[in-house]
């Protein structure tokens, strides 16, 4: 009887087992987001998997053996309860696949008000708000000095998120 199971990819290795799978005829979910983070010091939307090196597979053990998928390249387990693996249930798949999610960012991303201490630069170690992106790879930081706000445009790669 076909049933969802949960797998554990190696590190770096999901789309390769997920490959390997779908060539033996294994239906594979591995749902995907699209967040907002800086990338070598520049705003990208990035996709990526919602749980990383998790893939959800859907066979039939009788058929393919459960042995047969966990030796597949890239797979490194499955997710077990006792000596079984897991099942998971038909209406988790169903709320995965029609879940879509907006304006994700990454928690270390800055948004406007965000306290940041600037860590390279004339200005390294003073703590700012961010106040908006200034282009790709610059942004907007507030400044306190000598009782004075300044706005000042610093490199995305010379700040971090306090």
């Amino acid at each position: 009887m076909q049933s969802w199971y949960l797998l554990y990819c190696k590190r770096g290795q999901l789309l390769r087992a997920k490959e390997h799978l779908e060539r033996q005829s294994v239906n594979c979910l591995t749902p995907m987001i699209t967040l907002e983070k800086i990338v070598r010091g520049k705003r990208a939307a990035v996709s990526e998997p919602l749980f990383p090196n998790y893939l959800f597979v859907e066979f039939d053990p009788e058929d393919i053996h459960t042995t047969t998928v966990n030796s597949t390249r890239g797979v490194s387990h499955f997710v077990r309860f006792g000596s079984q693996p897991a099942t998971v249930p038909q209406a988790v798949i169903h709320d995965l696949l029609h879940y879509q999610p907006e304006n994700i960012t990454d928690p270390q991303t800055p948004w406007p008000g965000d306290s940041v201490v600037i860590t390279d630069g004339a200005f390294e170690g003073l703590e700012a708000i961010f106040k908006e992106p200034d282009g790709e790879a610059r942004s907007m930081l507030l400044l306190n000095l000598l009782n004075r706000q300044v706005l000042q445009s610093v490199k995305n790669t010379e700040f971090q998120k306090i």
